[in-house]
């Protein structure tokens, strides 16, 4: 079926706000090549399950699409309209399962080596949306807080090399109440700017009671839901035959029941922990790895203006096999010295991905060693590559970039 074909019967089985949104943009949807339809779509069947700052994101490209002229739009997408696309992706049930079209569309334009064209078209196509469509000025300045080293007593890695060149490194920091210290402070931003999923803490261990207006994902409160999964994943594991692209499609198409997470008030915060334990590598048996691609994906996808993410030791590197007969049976030896070396990168790739996001030039950063006195600042009010012998408290630090 090509996309003029479309009708709203094809949208049926949509959950309510995906299909309310294809049909209100049926006539669009019907004009767009084939290259390009499924990978709106791909956004649209998930509409209901995704935060405001991917509504926003999608609800801009309709909008710019059907502000263009005939002859604008069909060069906007002639880049897509271009595509070689095989006879077994114009079979495919692209309206049904638009993501699994997406993954079969990446192989063949791999295959055929299209993938660099798509890729600046794909670029080029929402640079044009954006300027088209601005985003509204943000409410205040964005805050990422990372914290690294639980559990560690002693150190004598170097930690924040990546980091002090970009900030102050603070030598003298008292922790005081410590990680509670910082929570309060997101909390009080929080009450300032009380926006759905503006303000975020992933914690690798077992969290802090935190508030109702700030988003939470841990690495406990997934216990019983990492459990099922490693079960599910031993069994494909240990078949006699192993497909790895077979795997990941399975682990994509598992429901948030199907492995003992109901479906409550927050959909959308549901649905993203599964996303982080089915579509990333190593989320299910590491918890420093579980922390970074949290913290990636929320920073991506929800566009935080806080974010307080705090690491926790993982467990020792292992074969896979034993890596996931460890996390059933809930009997992991951990690794905190190496845990902190994973934390300390973790918490330069959180820096960069903030970085990537509007107000990038205004946004603050702190990284803290807990329970230590070595944190790092970054941020426009903090000279680059300077360090500071004199004692400081964590609360007057964090104070500093709230």
């Amino acid at each position: 079926m090509l996309p003029v074909e479309l009708n709203l019967q094809n949208f049926a089985t949509y959950p309510t706000s995906a299909r309310d949104l294809a049909e209100k943009h049926l006539e669009t949807l019907k004009r767009l090549p084939l290259g390009f339809a499924p990978l709106l779509l791909k956004e649209i069947i998930v509409y209901d399950f995704r935060f405001p700052m991917e509504r926003r994101d999608l609800n801009r490209q309709l909008r710019y699409l059907e502000s263009l002229k005939p002859e604008q739009f069909d060069q906007a997408l002639a880049p897509f309209n271009q595509l070689r696309l095989s006879r077994e992706l114009e079979k495919a049930d692209w309206v049904g399962q638009p993501a699994l079209f997406t993954e079969q569309l990446t192989a063949h334009l791999w295959t055929t080596q299209q993938i660099d064209a798509f890729r600046t078209a794909a670029v080029a196509y929402m640079d044009k949306a954006t300027a088209a469509f601005p985003d509204d000025p943000l409410p205040t300045h964005r805050v990422g807080i990372v914290v690294i080293g639980q559990g560690v007593r002693e150190n004598t890695y170097r930690l924040f090399r990546k980091l002090r060149p970009q900030g102050v490194y603070y030598t003298k920091v008292t922790p005081g109440a410590g990680v509670p210290t910082l929570l309060e402070a997101v909390t009080n931003r929080a009450a300032k700017h009380p926006e759905p999923y503006a303000h975020w803490y992933i914690d690798g261990g077992a969290p802090l009671k935190a508030g109702a207006e700030i988003a939470q994902v841990s690495w406990a409160g997934l216990t019983p839901a990492r459990a099922s999964l490693q079960g599910r994943m031993q069994k494909i594991y240990e078949a006699p035959v192993w497909d790895p692209e077979a795997f990941r499609t399975k682990l994509a198409q598992i429901r948030p029941e199907e492995i003992g997470m109901k479906d409550g008030a927050d959909a959308a915060l549901n649905r993203f922990q599964l996303s982080l334990l089915t579509e990333g590598s190593g989320t299910q048996v590491f918890a420093t790895t579980f922390v970074q691609w949290a913290a990636r994906e929320a920073l991506r996808r929800a566009q935080p203006l806080t974010m307080l993410t705090r690491f926790a030791p993982r467990q020792k590197d292992k074969q896979m096999d034993a890596l996931l007969a460890e996390g059933q049976k809930q009997k992991a030896e951990f690794d905190p010295q190496g845990s902190l070396v994973d934390a300390d990168m973790g918490a330069w790739y959180t820096w960069l991905n903030q970085q990537r996001l509007p107000g990038a030039e205004k946004s603050n950063f702190l990284a803290w060693f807990e329970d230590h006195n070595e944190a790092v600042a970054v941020g426009p009010d903090f000279p680059k590559g300077a360090m500071s012998p004199m004692p400081i408290t964590l609360a007057d630090l964090v104070g500093k970039i709230v």
